[in-house]
């Protein structure tokens, strides 16, 4: 299993957008944009490898360096199998 942490949502956002755009938008919202089009992506790049298997997005789940932390409320937000 592969867990990826976005860290810049705001950031890329804000150069996508620019900075008022970016600043009128809440950061639960820059990075549940930001993970959908990284899945969107990883599931185009997986699949032209030949790969197949599911990516999901989930809410309630924090890497902390060596630590997973699993907080109340996880859910899966966004569900692909591939």
């Amino acid at each position: 299993m592969i867990v990826l942490k976005i860290t810049n949502a705001s950031e890329v956002m804000a150069s996508k957008l620019g900075k008022f755009l970016e600043s009128l938008t809440p950061e639960g919202l820059d990075q549940s944009t930001i993970e959908d089009i990284v899945l969107k992506k990883l599931v185009q790049n997986l699949q032209a490898e030949g790969l197949k298997g599911e990516v999901a997005s989930v809410r309630g789940l924090d890497l902390d360096g060596k630590d997973l932390n699993i907080h109340d409320g996880l859910h899966v937000r966004r569900h692909q199998a591939f």
